[in-house]
């Protein structure tokens, strides 16, 4: 665990090495850990430019009102987008591309717990929300990442650290129990993550888990027994939950930190030590990796999902399970290459 003090101190000094801000995209950022990392983030590097995709322009503008409200030259765009059909995912990345010659930040924090729901895609809107878009989101911006300078990142919130068995036959965890959903969706991530690294070793990747924080991830949930659970789980949250600014504070960390380098280093991370503090262990369990596997509190992945995703390096299953994603992006789109 990384002390909160610790790392406000650090996120104050992120402006110093930005003078000129940064360009970051927010997939998903009008509430939640994408609103909150936003708010922070823009109040540490002033000068920057933010794209917000999201479905709500209420929420958007209220945002950018107060953001705007603190003064600090940023320029704020919002996507108004329902990105969880491929072809919406595709159209914003264009819109983007045609606009920017690069890109320091790709956050994405898009999900649902409507897990009864089918996108016109035919996917799980569950898996199309926490694997397709995303996916398909890095891999058209991704050329644009690779050319910034100094920060190259991408964060994609959600279940790290509890990475867990993946069954091929059910890749999408169709219909599985909420924790073996969330353990295996955490795999699939991590693992696609590091494919990804391969092609893009300049590029640091930071797969994180917000913990109990409140995010209206919630909102859509079905089915009347995860109504009971959620409804029973809340009344502990007050004693477990991480408060809005914290989360915002801790994902700039993860967001900012050459602590999360990536795998391929430039002489300003070419040291094992960044900010007074050693680089990550990444999700290989080397330091360093370029990928990385974060809890609520900043923690590195623990040694059983270490162990974990050792297994399905040595047996396939990472080649499987991308090899499952593009021709799921072929089939639906037509397509398996970015666009451009």
């Amino acid at each position: 665990m990384t002390e909160l003090s610790l790392i406000r101190t650090f996120n104050s000094k992120v402006a110093s090495v930005f003078p000129s801000g940064l360009t970051a995209v927010f997939i998903g950022g009008t509430s939640g850990v994408g609103e909150y990392t936003l708010k922070a983030l823009s109040k540490y590097v002033p000068r920057s430019r933010f794209y917000i995709i999201g479905r709500s322009k209420e929420s958007a503008d209220r945002i950018i009102r107060e953001c705007t409200e603190h003064g600090h030259e940023c320029r704020f765009e919002f996507i108004k987008a329902d990105i969880s059909q491929l072809k919406h995912v595709d159209s914003v990345s264009r819109q983007i591309m045609a606009k920017e010659d690069s890109i320091n930040l790709l956050f994405q924090t898009q999900g649902t717990m409507a897990f009864k729901t089918t996108t016109a895609d035919g996917l799980p809107l569950t898996a199309a929300l926490g694997i397709h878009t995303r996916i398909r989101f890095i891999q058209n911006l991704l050329p644009l990442i690779q050319r910034a300078k100094g920060l190259k990142r991408v964060v994609s919130v959600g279940a790290a650290t509890c990475e867990g068995d993946i069954d091929l036959d059910n890749i999408l965890a169709v219909g599985v129990p909420l924790l073996q959903f969330r353990d295996q969706l955490a795999s699939v991530m991590t693992l696609a993550l590091e494919h990804l690294s391969e092609e893009a070793p300049d590029v640091s990747f930071v797969h994180t888990c917000p913990g109990v924080v409140d995010s209206g991830i919630s909102r859509d949930a079905q089915g009347f027994s995860l109504k009971v659970m959620l409804l029973v789980s809340s009344l502990f949250k007050p004693l477990v939950a991480t408060p809005p600014a914290e989360s915002g504070e801790r994902h700039v960390f993860a967001a900012t930190s050459r602590v999360y380098s990536p795998r391929k280093r430039g002489p300003t991370t070419s040291s094992d030590k960044s900010e007074g503090l050693p680089l990550a262990r990444g999700s290989t369990g080397e330091i360093g990796s370029g990928v990385y596997s974060v809890g609520p509190k900043n923690e590195i992945l623990p040694d059983k999902a270490l162990l974990v995703l050792k297994g399905f390096r040595e047996d396939g299953t990472t080649e499987k399970v991308w090899r499952y994603i593009i021709e799921s992006f072929e089939s639906i789109i037509g397509m398996s290459t970015p666009v451009h």
